[in-house]
């Protein structure tokens, strides 16, 4: 690690489009801690590409405040934007679109990377065969690994997997074409099932930007599913613009409050819970498995409460 300095480094917009932007509040607050104490963790970065601190990069640039960083050693462009993905999904308060993005993002970079390390297509099989020129890559570098490893730290099925590269895809897409509508739809602003998402990306910047118009019309700050839903329907299949057929496949309209009004019913059975062990259940006797498994599950229960609270007391 390098000593503290200032240096210019290079922004990669695609690289800093992955990582979640940071609240108006959480990003005060950084910078207010960035001034009190300088900025102790080291920014990541790769030839010259900051891969990974762009808020502090920025803070840090504009109060003349001297920092580390760590130089990574990635193969290529594609290995950088797995790593940022990876890092992001263990970051809290990320919406589920968000998530599905950055795995979806996540595996097809890693394809990528595998086919430029493995240009011939080698595989464990290819070991002792003559004229290899090139090292057979190991198991753990093929798609169908990288696959099953992906869905395994992120607890899903390598279908889903597959299935968020698809959503990715379609993402990439729409950025091109209206960037604008990107981050509503990850922030989960707008509620968009996931096939309508590919057929969104299918339609033309302009056509997009009508429906997007259509949208903004409904209720805000969160639209109703079934609403978004027929709208983009009625896009792709070139029907009339004043005709918004129901669908019994619509889900119903969406209840802003519906995960609050559910996780407030739940909580008093979690207090009911705890209570009950307490009166009940010797401490003194328990092993130091369960012990430190119920320590671990109660500071997680504690973190994620306080910052519940936190974002509940910014909005």
């Amino acid at each position: 690690m390098e000593e503290k300095s200032l240096r210019i480094l290079k922004i990669d917009p695609q690289f800093k489009n992955l990582i979640r932007p940071l609240r108006k509040r959480e990003y005060l607050q950084l910078e207010e801690n960035l001034l009190a104490d300088g900025c102790r963790n080291p920014l990541i970065v790769w030839n010259g590409f900051l891969v990974d601190g762009h808020n502090r990069y920025e803070i840090c640039t504009r109060h003349q405040i001297p920092f580390t960083s760590i130089e990574m050693d990635f193969a290529c462009r594609e290995e950088a934007v797995a790593w940022i993905c990876a890092n992001q999904l263990g970051r809290k308060n990320i919406s589920e679109e968000t998530r599905r993005f950055l795995i979806g993002k996540q595996y097809e970079a890693e394809k990528l990377a595998s086919k430029i390390k493995n240009p011939r297509g080698l595989n464990q099989y290819s070991a002792g065969k003559p004229n290899s020129e090139v090292a057979p890559v190991p198991k753990e570098y093929s798609r169908h690994h990288a696959a099953a490893r992906i869905a395994k730290e992120n607890r899903i099925s390598r279908g889903s997997v597959e299935k968020y590269a698809i959503y990715s895809r379609a993402i990439d897409v729409l950025t091109e074409k209206e960037p604008e509508i990107v981050p509503k739809i990850l922030s989960g602003q707008y509620k968009i099932a996931h096939k309508n998402v590919v057929e969104l990306s299918k339609l033309s910047p302009h056509e997009i930007k009508k429906v997007e118009q259509k949208i903004q019309k409904m209720q805000q700050p969160f639209v109703q599913y079934n609403k978004i839903q027929n709208v983009i329907s009625s896009a792709t299949k070139g029907t009339k613009e004043n005709v918004i057929a129901p669908s019994v496949k619509d889900m119903p309209a969406f209840d802003p409050d519906a995960d609050i009004t559910g996780l407030t019913l739940t909580i008093p059975s979690w207090s009911s819970s705890i209570n009950r062990v307490r009166m009940k259940t010797d401490l003194s006797i328990i092993s130091p498995a369960a012990r430190n498994g119920l320590v671990h599950e109660l500071h997680s229960l504690i973190n994620y409460i306080k910052e519940l609270l936190s974002a509940i007391e910014e909005d």
